[in-house]
């Protein structure tokens, strides 16, 4: 499987390229829209701020190339973190920003009761709460990695495949069709990462 980790400047690339190379996957690392043919599955990373990201990716030209080939040619795609935030109509980090618009939702920042930080960093327990070929051997209530400041408000609730019990309630994975996106990082999550990310590539 030809994974294609997209580089505009907005993370580690290098954990997930080794995460993809342990799952059996091989990555290459793209910073412009010609490499994207090659691609069987698409990783979109992301570390930082909403409207940053999405100006990078406009300015790199890689928003309609990756429109065309994920909502056109249906390559599995899979968000990670920021990138997984990067799916929704809109983002509210810093200044109002329209993302790609391929799952509906909003991104704001998690409104923390007294005893809860933010960021939230840390392990935590993602439930499942619809079955989907993501899950495949990965038990119930596993803890994966986190590190984030704001959330994925879904408009639909069948977009919604799993949730993390922390400042209230967030959802912490989405899905809609061969799109996929993650709040956690899969690269840093050990086991059940590595898991995740294989079944992603079976897609």
């Amino acid at each position: 499987m030809n994974v294609a980790i997209i580089d505009y400047g907005m993370g580690n690339l290098d954990s997930a390229k080794r995460a993809i190379e342990e799952a059996g996957g091989n990555p290459y690392i793209i910073k412009n829209s010609k490499d994207l043919k090659y691609a069987t599955h698409i990783i979109l990373p992301g570390d930082g701020a909403f409207p940053d990201a999405m100006t990078n990716l406009k300015k790199a030209n890689l928003v309609e190339s990756l429109k065309s080939k994920v909502l056109g040619e249906h390559i599995p795609f899979l968000g990670i973190c920021l990138g997984m935030q990067l799916l929704a109509d809109t983002g509210y980090e810093g200044r109002q920003m329209k993302g790609l618009g391929w799952i509906k939702g909003e991104v704001k920042r998690l409104i923390p009761p007294k005893k809860e930080a933010i960021p939230h960093i840390g392990w935590n327990e993602v439930n499942f709460i619809k079955k989907s070929p993501l899950f495949k051997d990965i038990g119930a209530g596993k803890d994966f990695y986190f590190v984030h400041s704001f959330h994925f408000i879904c408009k639909y609730k069948n977009n919604i495949l799993a949730q993390t019990s922390y400042c209230g309630k967030f959802n912490s994975i989405i899905g809609n069709n061969n799109i996929f996106g993650v709040q956690f990082h899969p690269e840093k999550s050990q086991k059940a990462g590595l898991q995740l990310l294989k079944n992603f590539l079976t897609l």
